[in-house]
C-alpha cells in the first residue's frame, strides 16, 4: 500500500511537472505509477484530492521534516533561504498547482504546516514577552505572508531558478 502511495504521489508530481499543467488525467498517472486507475479512485476519490496529497507530501518531506530537524541555532534567514529553493526546485509543479482548483487548499494546509513551526521561532526569539497567543497571530500573519509572495513568486515572477544568498546588511537580509 506504501508503494502504491508512493508511486502515485511520485508519478503526480513528475507529470505535472513535465507538463505544466494540473490537467493531467488519472489514467497517464495511474500508467506512470504502474497502477489501475481504480486503485486512484480508491486511494484517493478523485484527481484533485490525488494533487492536493501529492503537493502536501513533498512540502512534509522537503519543508517540515528538515525544518523540525534544524538545529536550534538555525537562523529565520536560513530556514527563508531553505524554503525558497525548496519553492524554486520544484517552481513548474507548484506554479500548476497554485493555478489549479486545489490553489486554495494547497495554500490553507501548507501554511497550517508552516505555522506552528513560525510560532515556535517566535516564542524562542521573544520568549514569554508577548501577551495571549499573539506569537501564534504573529506566526499566522507571517506564515500568510509569505504563502503570498510564494504564490506571486512561483505564479509571476522571474524565471531565476536559484534563490542566492542575499549580500549581508541589505533590506532583504534585514527582513529575512
Amino acid at each position: 500500500m506504501r508503494r502504491t502511495r508512493a508511486a502515485l504521489l511520485g508519478a503526480a508530481i513528475a507529470l505535472v511537472s513535465e507538463r505544466g499543467t494540473a490537467n493531467v488525467p488519472v489514467s497517464d498517472i495511474a500508467d506512470v505509477a504502474g497502477v489501475s486507475r481504480q486503485l486512484v479512485y480508491l486511494h484517493y476519490g478523485d484527481r484533485d484530492r490525488l494533487l492536493l496529497e501529492a503537493a502536501l507530501d513533498l512540502a512534509r518531506r522537503e519543508l517540515f521534516e528538515p525544518w523540525r530537524a534544524a538545529p536550534e541555532t538555525a537562523t529565520g534567514r536560513a530556514r527563508s533561504l531553505a524554503l525558497a529553493r525548496h519553492f524554486a526546485a520544484h517552481r513548474g509543479f507548484y506554479r500548476a498547482m497554485f493555478n489549479s482548483a486545489s490553489a486554495f487548499a494547497l495554500n490553507r494546509e501548507v501554511s497550517g504546516l508552516l505555522s506552528p513551526l513560525r510560532s515556535e521561532s517566535i516564542r524562542a526569539r521573544f520568549g514569554d514577552v508577548l501577551p495571549g497567543r499573539l506569537d501564534d497571530d504573529l506566526a499566522a500573519f507571517i506564515t500568510g505572508g509569505f504563502g503570498a509572495m510564494v504564490y506571486l513568486w512561483v505564479t509571476e515572477g522571474r524565471t531565476r531558478s536559484t534563490p542566492r544568498r542575499w549580500p549581508t546588511g541589505s533590506r532583504r537580509s534585514a527582513a529575512c
